[in-house]
């Protein structure tokens, strides 16, 4: 199958839910509290997210009794309309929910900054990539062909921008103004590891260890946001994500 039969698959399959999600949000103009449409978004995220799976967009699995491994689409094409299309769709929110993009703290991007994001990021996949050593590689996804790797950094950068701009962005962002920022960053790394409740027990079967390393990504992503800013939380993610899925060890 080609990039664009591929594409085109995907899209049929999301269609109808994410059709019933933005007929939530038409139904829902009005409500002032930004929690609805932000749970809306994250409906959205989850379903393009998770679809992925069943589409053969990526594949998750476990090695050993606690490591995890990733592999994503082997084409470039693919990867690189993924991670477009979530660019855009991301700027999109922004420029059209003045509101939720408020929310947002992007921090400034400082040399310590990126620094900090990069490193967030070799800190959030060196256990799970130490768990999965024991296993042959050639069991946990293979080998990636090095002409692959840019264009995997470019989705995992861009698809991950998203999940941050919606969990630290808009989720932590609200949740500080009821919450002290500290307890705003554990509820936002909690819920974060829980919209992948599905993903672990019932879409895939890699259960636990799938929901233990993004509780501890997203708790190293959410102290970042709360000291430096979404940027670099960002970064972290989409850095954790990359070493994860570009098959280096």
């Amino acid at each position: 199958m080609d990039a664009v039969s591929e594409l085109l698959a995907y899209s049929l399959r999301v269609m109808p839910g994410l059709a019933l999600i933005a007929g939530c949000a038409l139904l829902s103009r009005g409500v002032r509290d930004p929690l609805l449409p932000i749970g809306l978004l994250v409906l959205g995220f989850i379903l393009i997210r998770d679809a992925m799976t069943p589409a053969g967009l990526w594949h998750l699995g476990r090695a050993g009794a606690a490591g995890v491994w990733l592999r994503l689409s082997d084409d470039p094409a693919v990867l690189t309309a993924f991670g477009a299309l979530t660019l855009v769709l991301t700027l999109g929110v922004l420029r059209l929910a003045p509101g939720l993009a408020a929310l947002v703290v992007w921090g400034r991007p400082t040399p310590a900054t990126l620094a900090l994001g990069v490193g967030g990021g070799a800190l959030a996949a060196a256990p799970v990539l130490a768990m999965a050593l024991p296993v042959p590689l050639d069991e946990r996804g293979g080998v990636v062909a090095a002409g692959l790797l840019p264009f995997l950094l470019f989705f995992a950068l861009a698809g991950n921008l998203a999940e941050e701009v919606m969990f630290r962005g808009f989720v932590q962002g609200r949740l500080e103004q009821d919450l002290t920022p500290a307890r705003a960053a554990l509820l936002s790394a909690a819920l974060f590891a829980a919209c992948h409740a599905f993903l672990a027990s019932t879409i895939t079967d890699v259960g636990w260890p799938l929901l233990a390393f993004t509780l501890y990504e997203g708790l190293i992503c959410a102290f970042l946001r709360m000291r430096r800013g979404v940027l670099p939380a960002a970064l972290a993610h989409g850095t954790a994500i990359f070493l994860l899925a570009a098959g280096l060890v």
